[in-house]
């Protein structure tokens, strides 16, 4: 499943949750970190859980849930959440310094009975750092990139540009690549800026994210409309599948489309382009 728009949800708040996949998001994601207060995470889990379990919520969106860092809080969060039967297809795991948190997430699911898929937050300088092991960790299946938090542990300032974590977003975004796993990118803080959040999902889509967080349902069709291919760009990767298809069958390695000679990642991107169609519903 394409991940184009991910959108986060307070975990106390029953009726944002319910919500959340009216807005369009490919996913939906259920905070139980930063999004609430200490004192209400016993309340938020079970909230999350009342949600997960409700027969009624079956959204035509992947659901997402953030713990927190690994660890006893973790381990409450996912006893909460995995009671029951939960409509729960994977889980964010905040923080992420090293390889070894996702691989202590994944043993703590096991521990619960479960195999889940990992989007891992890098949002630390350790976390850039160490950004090829956690997105080659067998079981991270996505990595994103936490802007705000990061700038925070550098004791940067957040500028519009954003020079001041170029870097960093580049080379999550390599590791997320050289691993054969999602990237998806920062959140844009201010949801109110229509304008700004466009300029910055299509860098983002320049740089190779495949999609990008969003803290408000309204930044979900501006996401959603940056990372859904153009017309003739759908048609192009068409062409290039079907050719694919015909020169497979005949058992020959190399083929054109349109005059120029496909390999492995052009093929690649022909496939990326048809399962952003696809989420959009244009196939």
């Amino acid at each position: 499943m394409a991940r184009r728009s991910v959108l986060f949800s307070p975990g106390d708040r029953p009726e944002l949750m319910r919500k959340a996949p009216d807005s369009g998001a490919d996913v939906v994601v259920f905070d139980l970190e930063d999004a609430v207060v200490p004192d209400a995470k016993a309340d938020a889990r079970a909230a999350v859980a009342e949600v997960l379990t409700d027969p009624d919520f079956d959204p035509d969106a992947e659901v997402c849930v953030r713990v927190n860092p690994t660890g006893i809080a973790a381990d409450d969060d996912l006893g909460a959440v995995l009671a029951g039967d939960p409509r729960l297809d994977s889980v964010m795991l905040p923080k992420v310094a090293a390889a070894d948190d996702v691989q202590s997430l994944h043993a703590l699911l096991d521990e619960h009975g479960r195999s889940l898929p990992i989007v891992a937050l890098v949002e630390s300088a350790a976390g850039v750092l160490n950004a090829e092991s956690i997105a080659a960790a067998d079981a991270t299946d996505a990595v994103a990139f936490g802007a705000e938090d990061l700038a925070a542990d550098l004791g940067a300032t957040r500028t519009d540009d954003g020079t001041e974590v170029l870097y960093a977003r580049e080379h999550v975004v390599l590791a997320a690549s050289a691993a054969g796993v999602d990237a998806i990118d920062t959140i844009h803080a201010d949801f109110e800026d229509e304008s700004g959040l466009a300029d910055e999902t299509d860098f983002a889509l320049e740089l190779g994210y495949d999609g990008k967080m969003a803290i408000h349902p309204a930044q979900v069709p501006v996401i959603n409309d940056a990372f859904t291919p153009a017309p003739e760009r759908v048609e192009w990767a068409e062409r290039v599948l079907d050719a694919k298809a015909e020169a497979d069958a005949e058992g020959r390695g190399v083929f054109r489309v349109d005059g120029e000679m496909i390999d492995a990642p052009l093929i690649a991107q022909a496939e990326r382009v048809l399962e952003r169609a696809r989420a959009a519903g244009e196939r």
